[in-house]
């Protein structure tokens, strides 16, 4: 459900980079309409916790029946407001459902209650562990993966037993109010799933207005911000941010698959993927053969029909300043090159010798911008790779050294032989390291983001000699200190 009680509230449009036509129009919630939103969600996530687990998964799973029935309606909506292909957002579509599914079906066995050892030394306690839900999370969402990316923390939050306030990108307002819109019809209209719109202002209320917690997807700069305005509360983060995503090409990789996934992760969606490929690093013995392959695959695909233009305006021209950088500083250009990124439909380029302290090295690109660059070996493939501040993902083609190349790497997640498909596995983790941000999102450490351990010790029986009282007798101690030195000196 969505906040609409505000009198006389300022508008916002959301529109179709495609065509600049208007998608649908949205209030600019304000800090009062925030924080009456979280209120709201508090009582919604009392009667939620009080569902229990069996409870949850049944409403949740009737969620995920729903969104299957409408996938098409809504993947239209991503199409509208991102202006990505039809079947980009259905398949965003289909990656959120199956995350949903993993979630509600695995949230007991990872958050109930269980017993765990005493130790001999507690041996007259009943160790229990559990994880309660944190009461109600904020989630802001980015617009390149305006469902997929928030439901990696929306689901799991539910899933969690918790209630969730929404704040979506201002480019994809209508994504996340059919999304909230979804879920409110299987819950009765009560206020479990929440959408606040509007632009920073919005947000900057959402850390500030007592959510027990914040999920954030968005830039390095911007995580820095929100983290600055949670801190006045301490409301814990969880922080996703940009990545430098290389891609590493050893001397038995299979050519053609890895030129292929190097496409694919650089230059779908536009290249506006957190995780998508933005460099590449290939062993000089193959590089040629290599580079061959990924220039034939990029020459042939067609802007606007693989993929749409920059969903955010201003993008182009940050593609466009990397790309002049690297020119200038002596890169050669094998696709494209000066003047691809002068219209918001970027035309696909591909880079080479790029000298490593270029900005299309250094910085996130975020557009169909690929740079390949050749290397003696995979030892200054590794080295080049983790030389950056950011540590989000990357890709590996080997066919003998993969885990070993993938262990070496400073980031949260690796794909051997294959490009993002850890994103798709619902039982990984996702999250970055350094810039890219901290905390996990999906698997059983994304539920238990989103939930306080709950640690009970309860006395069975009482022990023989009283050392955790003012009863202790210097006799009993030095008992205890014996059976420590018998078991634990050798």
């Amino acid at each position: 459900m969505t906040v609409t009680d505000a009198p006389a509230q300022a508008t916002f449009t959301s529109t179709d980079p495609r065509t600049g036509e208007v998608v649908g129009t949205h209030p600019v919630h304000s800090a009062a309409d925030v924080d009456a939103a979280v209120a709201r969600a508090a009582d919604a996530a009392t009667w939620w916790a009080g569902l229990g687990f069996d409870g949850r998964r049944t409403l949740l799973l009737q969620w995920r029946r729903g969104l299957v029935r409408g996938l098409d309606a809504l993947a239209r909506v991503v199409a509208a407001e991102t202006g990505k292909p039809f079947d980009d957002a259905r398949l965003e579509l289909v990656l959120a459902i199956d995350h949903l599914d993993w979630a509600a079906k695995h949230a007991e066995k990872t958050l109930g209650r269980r017993s765990v050892s005493s130790g001999l030394l507690m041996a007259n306690q009943a160790a229990t562990l559990e994880y309660a839900p944190l009461g109600v999370v904020g989630v802001i969402g980015p617009w390149n993966y305006p469902v997929f990316t928030p439901m990696g923390s929306i689901a799991y939050a539910l899933a969690a037993g918790n209630a969730v306030v929404f704040k979506p990108s201002e480019l994809t307002p209508g994504v996340g109010v059919a999304l909230a819109d979804s879920l409110a019809e299987i819950v009765g209209g009560r206020p479990l799933f929440q959408v606040v719109t509007g632009f920073g202002d919005t947000g900057a209320a959402l850390c500030r207005s007592g959510v027990d917690k914040i999920a954030f997807t968005g830039s390095t700069a911007t995580a820095k911000r929100v983290m600055a305005a949670c801190s006045e509360t301490l409301t814990p983060v969880l922080m996703e941010c940009g990545g430098k995503d290389a891609l590493i090409v050893d001397a038995d990789a299979d050519l053609e698959a890895a030129a292929d996934a190097a496409v694919w992760g650089g230059m779908s969606n536009a290249g506006q993927t957190c995780v998508g490929v933005e460099r590449v690093y290939v062993v000089d013995t193959v590089a040629q053969e290599f580079t061959d392959e990924v220039v034939a695959k990029v020459r042939a695909l067609q802007p606007g029909r693989e993929f749409g233009p920059m969903t955010m305006e201003s993008q182009s021209a940050v593609v466009k300043g990397q790309i002049d950088d690297a020119l200038a500083r002596g890169a050669t250009a094998l696709v494209g090159g000066a003047g691809s990124a002068d219209a918001r439909l970027v035309e696909p380029v591909v880079l080479t010798d790029v000298p490593e302290d270029s900005t299309a090295v250094t910085e996130e690109t975020f557009g169909p911008l690929l740079v390949v660059n050749r290397v003696p070996d995979v030892d200054e493939a590794v080295r080049r790779a983790n030389a950056t501040g950011y540590g989000l993902g990357a890709t590996v083609f080997s066919k003998a050294r993969g885990a070993e190349i993938a262990a070496r790497l400073r980031c949260g997640m690796v794909s051997v032989n294959s490009v993002i498909s850890f994103a798709g596995i619902p039982a990984l983790p996702f999250g970055g390291v350094g810039d890219s941000g901290f905390g996990r999102i999906h698997g059983e450490d994304g539920l238990r983001e989103f939930t306080r351990a709950q640690a009970v010790a309860r006395q069975r029986f009482a022990l023989p000699i009283a050392v955790t009282s003012f009863r202790r007798t210097a006799a009993g101690m030095g008992a205890l200190v014996g059976l420590v030195r018998v078991l634990r000196g050798r």
